[in-house]
């Protein structure tokens, strides 16, 4: 079975992102992973709400608590970095999608804000929907 994509209707303007991130602590997307990757299945984005990029020092402790909070095992190929991340809004979707914006060409032509992105892959099984179905789901967290 391969993944299909989700189509955007339109990205949030800069203010609507705005508006959309307030209380947002942060979001956590799961995707399948490339069938090559038969170890490490799902493919996860975490969105922290910051435009700062993590120290160095709390970069693997921030990943060992989304780990052990979310049943996360074997985390390979990790990337942890500010960037980029556009919204895209779909009819067919209750809550915006992240996307990081890792190319020049999309940071041009799509509204954005920078949010530190841990980006890697691995296995849970608190995850079906990615890993068994291939379908792809994200979460928005807030605070109290």
């Amino acid at each position: 079975m391969e993944a299909k994509s989700i189509r955007a209707d339109k990205y949030l303007d800069t203010f609507e992102i705005q508006e959309h991130l307030k209380n947002v602590e942060y979001i956590i997307m799961a995707t399948p992973a490339p069938e090559k990757y038969r170890a490490t299945p799902i493919h996860f984005t975490i969105f922290l709400n910051t435009p700062e990029a993590l120290p160095e020092e709390v970069k693997q402790p921030v990943l060992d608590k989304f780990c052990t909070d979310y049943k996360i095992k074997n985390p390979t190929e990790v990337l942890s970095q500010l960037t980029a991340v556009g919204f895209a809004v779909s009819n067919a979707q209750d809550t915006p999608m992240p996307m990081p914006l890792f190319k020049q060409q999309d940071r041009a032509s799509v509204p954005h804000a920078p949010m530190h992105v841990i980006d890697f892959l691995a296995d849970s099984d608190e995850f079906y929907e990615a890993k068994v179905k291939n379908l792809t789901g994200w979460s928005y967290s807030y605070n109290s």
